[in-house]
């Protein structure tokens, strides 16, 4: 699942559209979604955002595309003793994947993952420019 975020978004990176699944999250988590998504940034690492189908709860920026998707399930590598490393105030989890990174917020009600390619390195920059709009989900337990 990891490697298939980057994959499907590098494939998309030859058009302007983004192909995407958007995930399937119950109502509530839906409308937490909702206010991030009307909160990203233009750009990210001075990526212009790019269209994305169906974008719902999914956003991309550049080529090759760094995407976001709200509403995701937690990874299945984070634990209790799993590492997590704050950007402006919202707590992630990184993983190493095929071709970048995917990060995923920790301590909050709702997850936002974020996938940067290796193009991007240091990938975490990334974050530092979606972390307001992330931050419009409460923080349920602080990073430590």
């Amino acid at each position: 699942m990891v490697a298939a975020v980057l994959i499907a978004a590098g494939l998309g990176g030859c058009s302007r559209t983004v192909a995407m699944t958007d995930p399937i999250p119950t109502d509530a988590v839906r409308r937490q979604c909702a206010a991030v998504m009307a909160a990203l940034p233009a750009t990210v690492l001075d990526q212009p955002r790019r269209r994305v189908e169906p974008g719902v709860l999914s956003a991309a920026w550049g080529s090759p595309t760094i995407t976001l998707r709200c509403g995701v399930d937690e990874p299945p590598g984070l634990d209790a003793t799993s590492e997590c490393f704050e950007v402006n105030g919202v707590g992630w989890y990184a993983e190493q994947a095929e071709g970048g990174y995917l990060f995923t917020t920790i301590g909050r009600p709702v997850s936002v993952e974020v996938g940067v390619p290796d193009d991007y390195a240091p990938e975490a920059n990334a974050l530092v420019d979606v972390a307001e709009a992330v931050a419009k989900i409460p923080v349920e337990q602080e990073c430590l």
